[in-house]
Order: C-alpha cells, then sequence, then structure tokens
C-alpha cells in the first residue's frame, strides 16, 4: 500500500515537473517567437531531445531558418535590382544620349560627306551595342522570374554545336581571330534546351571578343566519363586570381576601369542556365598566357 502511495507521488511530482518545465518551454517559445517578429532572426529555441516539446522545438526552429533564408534572398535581390536600375541609368542614358547626339549631327547638316557617314556608322554600332545589353537585362529578368520556364529534350548536340559556331566564324575572320574548332563526328545525345544552349556558348564567345583581347579562341567537344565535355579556350589577357571566384556573380565586372564595357550579367545568365540543364561550368585562367571555360552536361543513355 505505502508503496503504491510511493509511486503515486513521484508520479504526481514527475508530472508536475514536466508540465512546469513544458509550461516554462512554451512562454520561451512565445518570447522567441516575438523576438523574432521584430526583427531578431538570430534567436533560435533550445530543447533536448527527450522532451515533449521537442519535436515542435525543431520544427519552430527549422521554419525559423527558412524564414531567415527567404528574407536574406530577397534582400539580396532588392539589392540586385538597385544596382541593375543604377546600372541601367547609366550604361542606357549614356550610349543613348551619344546616338541622339551623332544622329542629330548628321541630321542637322553639322557633318557632311564621308564624317556624316563615318557618324551614322557610329552611329548603328552603338544602337547594336544598346540592343545587346537591353537583351542581356531582358534574359535576365527572364530567367529570375516564375513565369521562366526551359524546353528541354534530347538533341544531338555535336552537329548542333557545329551549326551555331559556323555563324560566328566571319565575326573571327572581321575581328582577326584566329579559330581552331574540333567537334567530332560522333553524336551527343544530351538533354538540352537549344536555344538555352546556344545563349551559352555565343555568351562565353562573345566575352572572349569584348574583353579578353584574344587573337586566338579554341573550341573543342569530347566526352569526358558520362559527360559532354565543351572547352571555350582564348590566349587573351586572363582574368586575375581574386576575380575568378566572383566570375560567374551578377554584376561583377573583372575590369572595373572599362565599367562601360558589359553588364556584368552574361556570365551569372550562363552561370545559372547550365545548372538549369543539369549542367556545370568552371573557369581556369592564367594572367597574360589565357582564360579557359569548361562546360560539362550529362549525356543520355
Amino acid at each position: 500500500m505505502y508503496l503504491l502511495i510511493m509511486i503515486t507521488v513521484i508520479s504526481v511530482l514527475s508530472s508536475c515537473f514536466v508540465i512546469r518545465r513544458v509550461k516554462k518551454q512554451i512562454r520561451e517559445m512565445s518570447d522567441t517567437l516575438e523576438d523574432i517578429k521584430n526583427g531578431n532572426g538570430n534567436r533560435r529555441i533550445l530543447s533536448e531531445t527527450h522532451e515533449i516539446v521537442a519535436p515542435l522545438v525543431y520544427e519552430i526552429n527549422e521554419i525559423i531558418v527558412s524564414y531567415e533564408n527567404r528574407i536574406t534572398e530577397f534582400r539580396q535581390t532588392e539589392e540586385t535590382n538597385r544596382q541593375l536600375m543604377t546600372s541601367l541609368s547609366h550604361d542606357v542614358r549614356t550610349p543613348l544620349t551619344t546616338l541622339i547626339g551623332y544622329l542629330d549631327a548628321a541630321h542637322k547638316g553639322i557633318v557632311t560627306g564621308k564624317e556624316r557617314d563615318d557618324y551614322i556608322e557610329t552611329a548603328r554600332r552603338k544602337a547594336h551595342d544598346l540592343k545587346d545589353y537591353i537583351d542581356v537585362l531582358f534574359d535576365w529578368f527572364r530567367l529570375n522570374s516564375n513565369e521562366f520556364a526551359m524546353d528541354i529534350k534530347i538533341i544531338e548536340a555535336a552537329e548542333f554545336t557545329r551549326n551555331i559556331l559556323i555563324d560566328w566564324i566571319p565575326i573571327f575572320e572581321d575581328k582577326q581571330i584566329d579559330y581552331c574548332i574540333d567537334i567530332p563526328e560522333q553524336p551527343f545525345r544530351v538533354n538540352l534546351d537549344p536555344d538555352a544552349y546556344m545563349r551559352i556558348l555565343n555568351n562565353l564567345i562573345q566575352n572572349v571578343i569584348a574583353h579578353s583581347h584574344a587573337d586566338k579562341i579554341e573550341i573543342s567537344l569530347t566526352k569526358q566519363n558520362n559527360d559532354m565535355k565543351i572547352l571555350v579556350s582564348d590566349n587573351g589577357v586572363g582574368i586575375e586570381k581574386s576575380d575568378l571566384k566572383h566570375i560567374f556573380e551578377r554584376l561583377y565586372k573583372c575590369d572595373k576601369g572599362r565599367s562601360e564595357k558589359g553588364s556584368g550579367l552574361g556570365l551569372a545568365i550562363t552561370h545559372q542556365l547550365a545548372e538549369k540543364m543539369n549542367g556545370s561550368i568552371s573557369v581556369e585562367s592564367t594572367q597574360g598566357k589565357g582564360t579557359t571555360f569548361t562546360l560539362l552536361f550529362p549525356l543520355t543513355d
């Protein structure tokens, strides 16, 4: 009888202790959540694994971490958009003003003859540069919108790559850039979005032409294990080691002295497009010797 009473008393005391502990933890949860609501996202609720509220505490902590990650992403996106607007103001208004100046001079007869023809040709080039920049901006916004979707399907990548590069040969010759294109006759079947893959190659080649000061470019396609491997190499000025780790970041420009050249989005778009097709892109560079971009895409069975 006494043993039963003792067991009952111990059980009651234990229950009271557990209840007090649970109440205390609930108050801590409430205080923590209130603190988080007021902006302190570093708070976490503590609990040992054996406690009754442990599953609830861990779930709340995961929600807090997820919430903080979303806020961080939102702030990063907001900052990127702010930088884009600043870039847009400079990189669109400045060449547009120059373009209008050249066209006004030609239209009003301020320049005549060959000089007028030169003004019109300069205006034409600047108009194309401006269009390229705006195209990149639209690609970036589209890529990062909820409406973006890829049309991924199995394509024969060797022939498709060959057809993309054919259009670049006259440009290489016009720019006096020696080129070496090595694509085997064997088929490479890969899951790709054709437009996205074309954009990746075009971005990499355009990057060589616009920024590397190279007079030679090499493009090769090979098989590496179960992947299709594409190399785009140049013998240009190269990229500093401090810049390499940032090369695929949005709005990052290696040559700070040439801020009027490029949007700082081309390689970021290239990186995102490759990842969205289950591929990868990496870069190696030596200053004064050149740069090599490496693309890998899984081959289909």
